[in-house]
C-alpha cells in the first residue's frame, strides 16, 4: 500500500467523502448536479456573448454555480491555511505543459459533454450510460498516458 500511496491515503478518503457528502447534499436539497465544465461554461455567459454561452441552462444557473465554485476555491484556501503552507503540494510541470494539459483536458470535457467530475461522481451515482462510458474513456486514455510518459522518461512501471 505503500507504494502505492507514500504520502498514506487518509486524506484521500477524507477529500473524497467531503466531494461526496457536497454532491449529494447539492442533489438532496436543491436539485443541482454539480459538474466543472458547466461552471465553467456558465461563467463565460457574463462575458461572451457567443450563443453557445447565451444558452437559458447556462445563463439561468450562472449564478448558483459562481457561488459553488467560489466555495470551492475558498475551501481549498481554508484547507490550505489551516494545513500550514508547507503541507501543500507543488508541482515541477512548466507552466507551459500545464497551458496545454488545460487546453486539451477542457477539449475533451466538451467533446464527452461533461468532465471528470461530473461524469464520475454525478453521472455514475446517476446510473448514466454515456456517463460509464465517458468514465472508462477517461481512465484508459489517463491510464495510456501516464504509460507512455513512464516509458518516455526510462522509469520503470
Amino acid at each position: 500500500m505503500q507504494t502505492f500511496f507514500p504520502n498514506g491515503w487518509s486524506h484521500y478518503l477524507a477529500g473524497g467523502l467531503l466531494i461526496g457528502a457536497g454532491v449529494s447534499l447539492m442533489f438532496l436539497l436543491l436539485g443541482r448536479i454539480v459538474g466543472m465544465s458547466t461552471f465553467f461554461s456558465s461563467s463565460w455567459s457574463y462575458v461572451s456573448r457567443l450563443p453557445y454561452f447565451q444558452q437559458a441552462p447556462l445563463v439561468e444557473t450562472r449564478l448558483w454555480r459562481v457561488v459553488c465554485a467560489t466555495g470551492l476555491v475558498l475551501g481549498a484556501g481554508l484547507w490550505w491555511w489551516l494545513s500550514g503552507p508547507e503541507q501543500a503540494q507543488h508541482t515541477l510541470v512548466s507552466p507551459a505543459r500545464l497551458l496545454v494539459g488545460g487546453l486539451l483536458v477542457g477539449y475533451g470535457a466538451r467533446l464527452s459533454n461533461g468532465c471528470t467530475s461530473g461524469h464520475g461522481i454525478c453521472g455514475l451515482a446517476s446510473l448514466s450510460r454515456p456517463s460509464l462510458v465517458a468514465v472508462l474513456i477517461f481512465m484508459a486514455v489517463a491510464i495510456a498516458t501516464a504509460r507512455v510518459f513512464v516509458f518516455i522518461s526510462g522509469g520503470a512501471a
